[in-house]
């Protein structure tokens, strides 16, 4: 299973980078890993109050990501999703395994989140925290549960 991190902007702190690259470089023991870091979308208004459709109001920016993840599971970090135990995520994550998802992304939106038409294209939502996390500390904390969940599949000590 393929694994990857795709997050809106780049993370300016230098040392959650550094929590991160150690964390990919964990992963990266277990399943095949990668990060992406794309561009933070311009703002773009509405124009002249033509109903739009579903396809109609993504931005081009969000049209080519969910192409690239055409075939991928997709995983949406959103305050609104779902709400697991380390534990639990772990059991989803083996779970994804033994039902053959080969590509599972997981996908990290900038400041203001995602649009509510792009939301709707994730096959799950899920919330890290009921608490508000900026997104480079989002992209940390997911980084940190992913490797979690491979120690606690193979019985390692770090998840004690």
């Amino acid at each position: 299973m393929r694994i990857r991190v795709i997050s809106k902007g780049k993370t300016r702190d230098a040392n959650l980078r550094g929590l991160q690259a150690d964390y990919a470089k964990r992963i990266a023991h277990f399943t095949e890993f990668a990060q992406e870091e794309i561009p933070r979308a311009r703002s773009s208004s509405v124009s002249g109050g033509r109903k739009q459709t579903a396809e109609s109001s993504l931005s081009p920016a969000e049209r080519r990501l969910l192409k690239k993840l055409s075939g991928a599971y997709k995983v949406f970090l959103d305050s609104r999703g779902r709400q697991w135990s380390s534990s639990e995520f772990a059991e989803w994550l083996g779970q994804q395994a033994v039902r053959g998802t080969s590509d599972l992304a997981f996908l990290v939106g900038g400041t203001e989140g995602f649009s509510h038409t792009f939301r709707s294209e994730a096959d799950l939502l899920l919330s890290l925290s009921t608490l508000t996390l900026t997104r480079d500390w989002a992209r940390t904390l997911l980084l940190e549960q992913i490797y979690r969940a491979f120690t606690i599949l193979r019985g390692y000590p770090y998840a004690r």
